[in-house]
């Protein structure tokens, strides 16, 4: 980024004014900071180089953005159909301390799985209009399509994503207890504890990327998890008596923790009856660069 003149300053002040909800839009369209984050500077580098005056600079990179990540999504298409086992998003950590800064529902790995299965138009129509509240108008200038398939792309995608927003609500402060609970009974290899804790129709998803030990396919169901869970305890205990750390992943109470290959995160996802509805666990390492010290 070329240092700034005073004649430039006021292009900065508009530009990092939207860096927030700009990084906010490229991570729900990308499931990867680091590329919400290349993409949210190639929006910079073409706001430097706009040869005419910009009237509504938060819908001008807003559009740039979204059709930065739309050719981010294209480009990516065959490499995400190969990707070796589940894919799951690059876990975006806060600290127990700190204020959530989204909806929790709006970041959760279960929205953002739901969001990986729609079209790169669907997706981009979905997020501009029913998080972000821009109007089918502006989607559509965003995106150069005309408002009438813009508003049959928001009803299509909205149908496919109802069901990954949680009907209820769980305070951190009990999933939490879910999560310590959760590691308590791994640790110990109490499986009826365990069998407890989770919903009959739980889902676990481990993304190793081909680079770790992880399972290839997504385990559903209670009995699949516990048939996996036992496996790691009799493989390699270690995996959960490694130190760990308690965080929140994705609005969901979570885990880093450091196993002799190297670290990993663990999301839970609660369910409204006190148990858990899903777990996901990141050991791909091209995720895990960005975690906290």
């Amino acid at each position: 980024m070329r240092e700034p003149t005073v004649d430039q300053t006021p292009d900065i002040e508009a530009f990092e004014a939207q860096r927030p909800r700009l990084m906010r839009l490229a991570y729900r369209m990308l499931g990867s900071l680091a590329e919400a984050e290349d993409t949210v500077q190639d929006a910079w580098l073409r706001w430097t180089r706009a040869r005419e005056p910009v009237a509504d600079p938060a819908a001008w990179l807003v559009r740039t953005t979204s059709r930065l990540c739309l050719d981010r999504l294209r480009a990516a298409k065959v490499q995400r159909e190969a990707y070796r086992g589940p894919w799951l998003p690059e876990p975006l950590i806060e600290e127990l301390s700190a204020d959530p800064v989204e909806r929790a529902e709006d970041v959760s790995v279960a929205f953002l799985l739901a969001l990986e299965r729609l079209s790169p138009l669907e997706r981009a129509v979905f997020l501009l209009h029913d998080v972000f509240d821009e109007d089918y108008a502006a989607v559509a200038a965003a995106l150069g399509r005309a408002e009438p398939a813009v508003r049959q792309l928001a009803a299509r995608a909205r149908a496919h994503v109802a069901e990954a927003r949680p009907r209820f609500s769980v305070s951190q402060e009990a999933a939490a207890r879910l999560a310590t609970a959760f590691m308590e009974a791994a640790t110990k290899g109490d499986v009826k504890a365990l069998r407890g804790l989770l919903t009959e129709d739980a889902v676990m998803l481990t993304d190793g990327g081909g680079k770790r030990k992880a399972s290839l396919r997504p385990l559903i169901g209670r009995e699949d998890i516990l048939t996996l869970l036992q496996g790691l305890a009799w493989r390699n205990a270690e995996v959960w008596s490694a130190q760990f750390r308690a965080v929140r992943i994705n609005g969901y109470p979570g885990l880093i923790l450091e196993a002799s290959d190297g670290p990993m995160t663990v999301a839970f996802e609660p369910a409204g009856d006190g148990r858990l509805a899903g777990i996901y666990m990141v050991r791909n390492p091209d995720k895990l660069g960005r975690l906290p010290g």
